[in-house]
């Protein structure tokens, strides 16, 4: 069978799980909601809103669509998958990606937590933080050694974590954010053990049950070199990253995949779909740092490209349940991604900008990501505009041929970095 396909989002993962989707047999016709410049060369894209849930049924109805894949976490906190499984005439029509409830893995650090304390997932010391409890917040940070890592609990973009090193400082951000400097989503704080160490991403797809191990990657948060600045939603990612050996993905297997969906079945929360793993590699013992309810971006970037079988196929099979069925077949090839921002990100930044260079990548792929216009007169609408991806051999061949492709591409107060990878090297 043939599918249609409608994939919802607008950035470079969902460019880059657009481009992954037409290389498939099974792929009949993919439409792209809203999409962006880049999609828009691989499908159809469709001006919905992703979270108009009734506007996403009629289209779906309307054009036979045979599967919905959910890029971004947002609608799928807000229930998309409960929605089709309570709508009788798109109940039958599967949706990659967990339930509301399932979702809090993802919508609320503190559910996460307390699902990982439950089912022995080893993970930093914490406390859950309210304005009704402040003061047990302040005591708790007093018995933390420094950096202080505070935690929105809600969705905040990537950048509502707080990594500070004077504990003033962490007190009065603290209270900052419950007052609402992340609006909603840091109306609970969740204040964490800091974890010396060095991050990397593992994603799982699973059917509910079984699962399959995607290629992990390392991505790069902070928006200035040597990890310095604020978090952003993220300027670079390397795959496969060196210290994940064949040893540190065990223990990440045993200790960290198999409890969190053994947990799940535990607890019947009704998950299908990718499941993230932020991880710290602390002295070569996994710790989870949090749980995403999708694909990682710019991790997708880097991680998509170097898989060779068919993705659509993998994807069916975890919305049929029949994952156990499947074999990923990955390229041995390193990916290396680099984003292009827009000057002043991830604060206050322009938009409108034109764009020159894009046809000249030669060998490596440009995701679009806060791209909008046309092919011809491309425009930037973002502050991550594109992810430069190039795959080689080595890591270092592969970065340079980023950077060089990166070299040719301009836009006015353009801002990226220069070290992405250089501490995997």
């Amino acid at each position: 069978m043939k599918h249609t396909i409608l994939l919802l989002g607008s950035g470079g993962r969902e460019h880059a799980i657009a481009w992954k989707l037409t290389q498939s047999t099974k792929l009949n016709r993919l439409f792209i909601a809203p999409g962006n410049a880049g999609t828009a060369q691989l499908g159809e894209n469709i001006s919905i809103n992703p979270e108009d849930f009734v506007a996403v049924q009629t289209f779906v109805e309307k054009n036979d669509v045979t599967m919905v894949i959910v890029g971004p976490e947002a609608p799928l906190v807000a229930g998309i998958v409960d929605f089709f499984k309570a709508t009788p005439t798109i109940a039958h029509i599967p949706v990659l990606g967990p339930s509301k409830y399932a979702a809090q893995m993802e919508g609320s650090k503190e559910f996460a937590k307390e699902f990982m304390k439950r089912h022995a997932i080893p993970t930093a010391g914490y406390l859950s933080v309210t304005k009704e409890n402040l003061a047990q917040g302040f005591a708790f940070l007093e018995t933390l050694q420094a950096p202080y890592v505070l935690k929105a609990d809600g969705l905040a973009a990537g950048k509502g974590v707080l990594i500070i090193s004077d504990l003033n400082e962490a007190k009065t951000e603290l209270a900052a954010m419950l007052d609402g400097k992340f609006g909603k989503a840091s109306s609970t704080v969740v204040i964490e053990e800091f974890l010396d160490g060095i991050e990397c991403s593992v994603f799982v797809l699973t059917d509910g049950d079984k699962y399959v191990i995607l290629p992990e990657a390392k991505d790069y948060k902070r928006i200035g070199e040597g990890d310095t600045g604020p978090n952003t939603g993220g300027m670079g990612a390397i795959s496969p990253v060196s210290f994940a050996n064949e040893a540190f993905m065990e223990k990440v297997e045993h200790r960290i995949i198999r409890p969190t969906l053994q947990g799940l079945l535990q607890e019947k929360i009704d998950y299908c779909g990718f499941i993230f793993i932020g991880l710290m590699n602390v002295a070569g013992e996994p710790y989870v740092i949090e749980y995403n309810v999708r694909l990682g971006d710019p991790e997708s970037e880097a991680v998509l490209p170097r898989i060779e079988s068919d993705f659509l196929k993998h994807l069916v099979a975890a919305a049929n349940g029949s994952l156990a069925k499947e074999t990923l077949q990955v390229s041995p090839k390193t990916a290396a991604t680099v984003v292009m921002a827009s000057g002043g990100y991830p604060g206050d930044y322009k938009k409108g900008l034109p764009i020159t260079g894009l046809q000249n990548a030669g060998e490596s792929l440009v995701f679009y990501a806060g791209i909008t216009g046309t092919l011809e007169n491309p425009i930037t609408n973002g502050g991550r505009v594109i992810a430069v991806t190039s795959l080689a051999p080595e890591l270092s061949q592969a970065l340079t041929q980023t950077y060089k492709t990166i070299d040719g591409i301009h836009f006015s107060d353009a801002y990226y970095r220069r070290d992405i990878g250089k501490d995997l090297i």
